[in-house]
């Protein structure tokens, strides 16, 4: 059994910034905290094309509950990845099984439309309501720290 989310908000910077700030582990963290953070290694402070080999674990992150209890790793592995455009990771975490998010950058005019896509099984299937809750709410959360840093478009 598996749980889907999406949500997209319209922000007003441009493809390049917004990227920047994706495409960033410390850009990751100024989304989720203070709710958490995520711990990377200094090498995989940014993740390219020329940093990332595709389909293969970068590291183990754990995430870090107010930013420093751990209650969760992720085994990160990015599987696609178009610069200033989208990325897809499918990873695991201790918690679930399957982990995928897509995030998508689209331009438009005034600005950018960011869109996140989750897919996730957990481990056990029993959990699998609350991790719709804690997605929903962490994803959600994510957004509205986009909307406070970069601004929305009408």
């Amino acid at each position: 059994m598996e749980g889907r989310f999406e949500i997209s908000s319209r922000l007003a910077a441009d493809s390049a910034r917004l990227w920047q700030h994706a495409s960033s582990l410390e850009g990751v963290n100024r989304e989720l905290m203070p709710l958490c953070r995520m711990t990377f290694p200094a090498h995989a402070r940014t993740l390219t094309e020329a940093t990332v080999p595709l389909g293969q674990r970068l590291f183990r992150s754990w995430i870090l509950l107010g930013g420093v209890l751990p209650v969760d790793y992720d085994d990160l592995v990015l599987v696609e990845l178009e610069t200033g455009r989208r990325f897809l990771e499918r990873s695991t975490l201790a918690s679930q099984r399957v982990w995928e998010h897509e995030r998508t950058l689209v331009p438009m005019a005034g600005g950018v439309e960011v869109t996140d896509r989750l897919r996730f099984e957990p481990r056990m299937a029993w959990m699998l309501g609350a991790s719709r809750v804690v997605v929903r709410a962490l994803f959600t959360h994510r957004h509205r720290r986009l909307r406070a840093m970069f601004g929305t478009v009408p």
